[in-house]
């Protein structure tokens, strides 16, 4: 499967501008959806080791919006959520941090995604 067909069928979004990031941002919170970013790196090797285990997690969990940031490519936004280091995950609930994970551990990425996003169900149904 080619990259552009890859992306086609992912439930991951690439965001590509500090515009993208506003809008899905805007989008999620008027849904009450919970958003899992992952900020990442062409260079860090761990990020892009992340990369296949992120969007698996996306498939498993359809009440969320996962999206991927590169930190070159959109500085503005790494910059004003204080990303220092790739890759940092970041959990946001209307359109605010809830929690950061920083380092590759996929095991404890899962668990975090998992709590983060039943918390959030929980939340929205009550």
């Amino acid at each position: 499967m080619d990259d552009q067909e890859q992306q086609k069928n992912s439930r991951v979004i690439k965001v590509d501008s500090a515009e993208s990031w506003n809008f899905y941002v805007s989008q999620a919170k008027s849904q009450a959806c919970p958003i899992v970013a992952h900020f990442t790196a062409s260079w860090c090797i761990p990020s892009v080791f992340m990369n296949s285990f992120f969007e698996d997690l996306a498939s498993s969990y359809k009440d969320a919006l996962f999206l991927i940031v590169d930190v070159d490519e959109v500085k503005e936004v790494a910059r004003r959520l204080e990303v220092k280091a790739m890759p940092t995950f970041m959990f946001l609930k209307d359109g605010n941090t809830m929690d950061k994970l920083v380092g590759a551990n996929p095991d404890e990425i899962k668990k975090r995604v998992d709590d983060f996003v039943q918390s959030s169900h929980l939340v929205h149904i009550a």
